[in-house]
C-alpha cells in the first residue's frame, strides 16, 4: 500500500496526518500554478505536454493508470516533457477549475494539454476554444465524436476512452466465478452514462458466467450497486466508500467490485479476509491493482494509456494531428499485455481454477461466440435496451440511460 492510502485510511479513522508531497510542490495547494516535471527529458527544445489529473498521481487506480501512461509516452517520443498538476478536484483544489490549470501549463510552454477526467469535458472544451493553436485531449467525453450526441466542431480537440465495457464484462464474469453466495457487490462513484454502461456491462459478464460455468439461475444472483456520488471520496459530500465496502463485506456479499478511481475495495477485502472471512474483490483502472492483497483478488480490468498516449503525443509533435474520436477495445489476443488495444484483464490469485472458465469467456468474446449485446435486454424499467434479434450500437453502449433489469441499485 502507498504512503498515500495508508495518510488517507489514518486521517478517515480520526487521526490528523498530513499527507506529504508528491513530487516537489504538485498537489498541495489550492493554487493552479503548482506543477511538478517529469524526470525525462529536459531542454528548451522539449515538446512539452500538459496534464491535468482529477486526483493523486499515485491513487493505485485511475489516475495513477494516466500518470503512468503518459510517462510512458513521454520515454516512447524522444524530445518531449511532461508537466502535470495533480488533484484537481473541489476538495483539494476549492475554486481552482481545470481551465484554469490548462492556461497556466501552457504559459509554462505547453504545446498538449491532456485532461484525465470526465468532471473536465468543458474545461477541455473551453481551453480548446480559449488556445487553438494548443491541442486538447479529454480522456472521455464525447465532443470530438462525430456520430455522438454532442458533437463540437472544435478543430484542436480530441477524446480519447477505452472500450472499458468489455474489460468490466469479464471482470463481471471473474466476480461469478468467484462468489459463493451469488451476492456480488459493486462500489460506483457518481451516476452517468459512463457509469452506467461500466456496471451494467459487469452485470452482464457476472450474469453469464453465473448461468453457463456456475450452472445456477439467474435469480440466485445478486448484483448491487451503491454510488458514492464522486470519483472517489470527498468528506462531507460523499458517502465513505470504506464504510460502503465495509457494509458489503460485513452484509453477506463475498465479492465487491469497485468502480472507483481508488483502492479501498481491496485495501477493505484484505482486512476482512484477514479478520476470517471468506471474501474476494475485483479491482480497477490499474493493472497492478492486485498487488494491494493478492489472495484475495480475483482480477483487475485496466486500461493502457500508454499506448495511445504514445500515438497522440507523435501526431502532436509532429503537427498531424487532427480533432479525432478514439474508442479503443480490447486485444483479446493478450489480455495481460496488450501491445494494440488498450483494455487489459489481468487474473487474480483467488480465481484458482475457475481460471479455465475466464479464459473460455473471453476467448468467446474475442471471437464474437459470445455477445452480450445481443438483444433481448430489458432496462429496469422494463423498456428495451435492445430487442431481440438486434445488437447494440455504439450509440446505445455510449449514451445507456438506466441500469439493466436484474440489477439491484438507482440509475439516476
Amino acid at each position: 500500500m502507498t504512503q498515500y492510502w495508508r495518510s488517507r485510511i489514518l486521517r478517515q479513522a480520526g487521526f490528523a496526518i498530513a499527507l506529504g508531497s508528491i513530487v516537489g510542490a504538485c498537489g498541495t495547494g489550492n493554487t493552479p500554478n503548482q506543477t511538478a516535471s517529469s524526470p525525462t527529458a529536459a531542454g528548451s527544445g522539449d515538446y512539452i505536454i500538459g496534464m491535468v489529473l482529477v486526483g493523486p498521481k499515485n491513487d493505485a487506480g485511475w489516475n495513477q493508470a494516466h500518470f503512468e501512461g503518459i510517462e510512458g509516452a513521454v520515454k516512447n517520443v524522444p524530445g518531449s516533457k511532461l508537466e502535470f498538476v495533480d488533484k484537481v478536484n473541489p476538495a483539494d483544489r476549492p475554486n481552482v477549475k481545470g481551465s484554469q490549470v490548462a492556461d497556466d501549463l501552457i504559459a509554462k510552454g505547453a504545446k498538449l494539454i491532456i485532461f484525465n477526467s470526465d468532471d473536465f469535458r468543458d474545461d477541455a472544451l473551453e481551453a480548446a476554444k480559449k488556445h487553438p493553436d494548443v491541442k486538447v485531449i479529454h480522456a472521455s467525453g464525447d465532443y470530438a465524436w462525430k456520430e455522438g450526441k454532442n458533437f463540437k466542431n472544435q478543430a484542436n480537440l480530441s477524446n480519447i476512452m477505452g472500450r472499458m465495457e468489455y474489460g468490466k464484462m469479464v471482470a463481471g464474469c471473474a466476480a461469478a466465478l468467484g462468489s459463493d453466495s451469488g451476492k456480488i457487490g459493486y462500489l460506483g462513484p457518481l451516476i452517468n452514462d459512463e457509469t452506467r454502461r461500466y456496471t451494467s456491462a459487469a452485470f452482464l459478464g457476472a450474469k453469464y458466467c453465473w448461468e453457463n460455468y456456475r450452472k445456477k439461475p439467474a435469480a440466485d444472483l445478486n448484483f448491487k450497486v451503491t454510488w458514492i456520488g464522486f470519483w472517489f471520496n470527498i468528506p462531507g459530500k460523499t458517502l465513505d466508500p470504506t464504510k460502503v465496502a465495509d457494509d458489503y463485506y460485513n452484509g453477506g456479499y463475498d465479492v465487491v467490485m469497485s468502480g472507483i478511481d481508488t483502492p479501498e475495495v481491496a485495501v477493505q477485502g484484505k482486512r476482512a479476509a484477514d479478520a476470517g472471512k471468506k471474501v474476494k474483490f475485483v479491482h480497477y483502472d490499474l493493472e497492478t491493482g492486485c498487488t494491494l492483497a493478492p489472495s484475495v483478488c480475483l482480477g483487475v480490468p485496466f486500461y493502457r494509456w500508454s499506448l495511445p498516449y504514445t500515438d497522440a503525443v507523435q501526431k502532436a509533435k509532429s503537427g498531424n494531428y487532427p480533432s479525432e474520436f478514439v474508442w479503443s477495445g480490447p486485444d483479446w489476443k493478450s489480455l495481460s499485455a496488450p501491445a494494440s488495444g488498450m483494455i487489459g484483464f489481468n487474473p487474480g490469485q483467488a480465481l484458482g481454477e475457475n481460471k479455465k472458465f475466464l479464459d473460455e469467456f473471453a476467448k468467446g468474446m474475442g471471437d464474437g461466440s459470445i455477445n452480450l449485446y445481443k438483444g433481448p435486454i430489458k432496462f429496469q424499467d422494463g423498456t428495451d435496451f435492445v430487442k431481440a434479434g438486434e445488437t447494440a450500437t455504439d450509440q446505445q453502449i455510449w449514451y445507456m440511460p438506466q441500469l439493466l433489469a436484474g440489477m439491484e441499485g438507482p440509475s439516476k
